[in-house]
């Protein structure tokens, strides 16, 4: 672990569990640079499968395999990044290099991916499907080799397990407005397309929307590369020693972060209530007003009205639920917080389902949704910090401490979360048999007719996806976690011993 002393050793008086080390202004800078990757990334998770369903007419199977396919290359992408990273260091820092650099080529890679440069899709072009899977599959990749860095830096940045917790919650509280801002954006852009048809309403909605985030998000995103400071100074990792256990085994050998992880891909139906909140708003009979819309100007309105609840409910809990998770951490475990929030997700999600289904009232819905969507914000937030603990859990079992890999794990768990969340949309879509594109097509009164038309139990599955599909997911989220130990008198011997262990083997820690 290296072998240099420490460059600034504590006074005896000053204990490193309770001394702050980061200034309020960058931690208001790396929070702001979450707020930049939100807005990009919430716009691609949010809308990707309705614009690939119901713009590009891409075929359901191919969105399922290049969903699942891409998620196969992200279990060897994510955790080859994580290793890169943390074996070798540069001298602008291990983590800070990445954002700036990927900045860039993912503001361009999002706008390609929401911009059709021309292919035919009536006619379904090969080429529009060869372009579409190379975006989709290089934007995966760039997005990796930024995402994995940027949420590793609280790692490094103190070396206090409970400010590491808040700088975390902060950052992903304030990059949890970014999926706000996108929950906006098709109201604001509906003005901008209101005269036009709804196909060409589709096509530039999401251009507009794609090229907003990407100029905007991205600059935001660099902060961290020139505010945060990494004062944890880990040597680079040394070749394996003979019999030494490899990075993998380590991680795999985790127990409590093994849990975490499986319990982080569980809860993959927790981004179902914004991702499919388009799809909920096209197919489900649900509509704003006394009748049911008679015009495609109606029609688009409808949409846009019940996926802006639907949304801004899903937003709503997120971000309250992320606001007062600091005061819940003066009192609860973490694991505790995770396992209620989620159990009352599920309850809500059921009543919401029921509600809506027997009234047709969506309005009635609101309070439900909003407690369902409390989870969002608790799953993002504490399984991030439960994750960090669990490196200093096995930095204080192994004498090793593998930040990038760890947070490689993370950045898997919540790509294929989102790529199952989509897969079950499509899912939806072909067990019920509803052909977007057949329901497109025509003139005005006869796409109406045909999505006024849709079976009873087309339209009931449609709302599944916003109500109990996640609530079951968020059900098996909890499971895991009952086997999570790392609490109480276990956790806070790990975290006080670490502090002397860590001295002895010369990781430096600058204030």
């Amino acid at each position: 672990m290296g072998t240099k002393p420490l460059r600034h050793p504590e006074k005896k008086n000053k204990n490193l569990k309770n001394k702050n080390f980061v200034p309020k202004k960058e931690a208001q800078a790396y929070a702001i640079a979450a707020l930049g990757q939100g807005l990009v990334y919430s716009c691609m998770s949010s809308y990707i499968t309705d614009y690939y369903m119901n713009v590009l007419y891409l075929t359901p199977m191919f969105v399922i395999l290049l969903m699942l396919l891409a998620r196969v290359w992200d279990a060897i992408n994510d955790p080859m990044m994580g290793m890169i990273m943390d074996r070798k260091s540069t001298k602008w820092g291990r983590m800070k290099p990445y954002p700036v650099l990927t900045a860039l080529p993912i503001a361009a890679l999002t706008i390609l991916m929401f911009v059709n440069p021309g292919f035919d899709t009536k006619n379904q072009s090969v080429w529009l499907y060869i372009f579409t899977a190379f975006v989709y599959v290089a934007w995966g990749m760039i997005y990796t080799v930024s995402d994995v860095p940027f949420w590793s830096m609280p790692n490094v940045m103190t070396p206090n397990a409970k400010e590491r917790g808040k700088i975390i919650s902060y950052g992903k509280t304030v990059g949890g407005i970014g999926s706000a801002v996108t929950v906006a954006l098709p109201i604001i852009v509906g003005y901008i397309v209101a005269d036009m048809d709804l196909e060409k309403a589709n096509i530039l909605k999401y251009a507009i929307m794609a090229i907003s985030m990407a100029v905007i998000g991205m600059p935001l995103f660099t902060l961290s590369s020139f505010k945060i400071k990494e004062r944890i100074q880990i040597p680079d990792a040394q070749k394996r020693a003979p019999g030494e256990p490899s990075t993998l085994k380590r991680i795999f050998s985790c127990k409590p972060l093994m849990l975490v992880v499986l319990s982080g891909i569980l809860s993959f139906g927790r981004y179902m209530l914004q991702a499919a909140a388009p799809h909920v708003a096209r197919y489900s009979g649900f509509y704003i007003g006394k009748t049911a819309p008679q015009t495609v100007d109606e029609i688009n309105s409808n949409i846009s009205t019940v996926a802006l609840v639907i949304q801004v409910c899903a937003a709503v809990g997120m971000f309250g639920a992320m606001v007062f998770l600091p005061k819940l951490y003066k009192k609860f475990e973490y694991k505790h917080i995770m396992i209620v929030s989620c159990i009352g997700g599920f309850i809500a999600s059921c009543f919401t389902l029921l509600i809506g289904w027997t009234t047709k009232n969506l309005l009635l819905c609101i309070p439900f949704m909003l407690i369902s969507a409390i989870p969002l914000g608790v799953i993002n937030n504490v399984s991030f910090a439960m994750v960090c603990d669990c490196l200093d859990f096995m930095e204080w079992k192994t004498g090793f401490r593998n930040n990038g890999l760890g947070s490689a794990c993370q950045s898997f768990v919540n790509k294929i979360g989102n790529a199952f969340a989509t897969v079950m949309i499509i899912l939806m879509y072909m067990l019920v048999n509803i052909d977007v594109q057949n329901l497109n097509v025509g003139s005005g009164p006869e796409v109406v007719a045909a999505i006024n038309s849709l079976a009873p139990t087309q339209n009931f599955a449609m709302f599944s996806l916003v109500t109990i599909v996640p609530g079951l997911s968020l059900l098996l989220c909890a499971v895991p976690l009952f086997f999570y130990d790392l609490v109480g008198e276990k956790k806070e011997t790990v975290f006080s011993e670490l502090a002397k262990l860590r001295k002895q083997r010369g990781i430096n820690i600058e204030s």
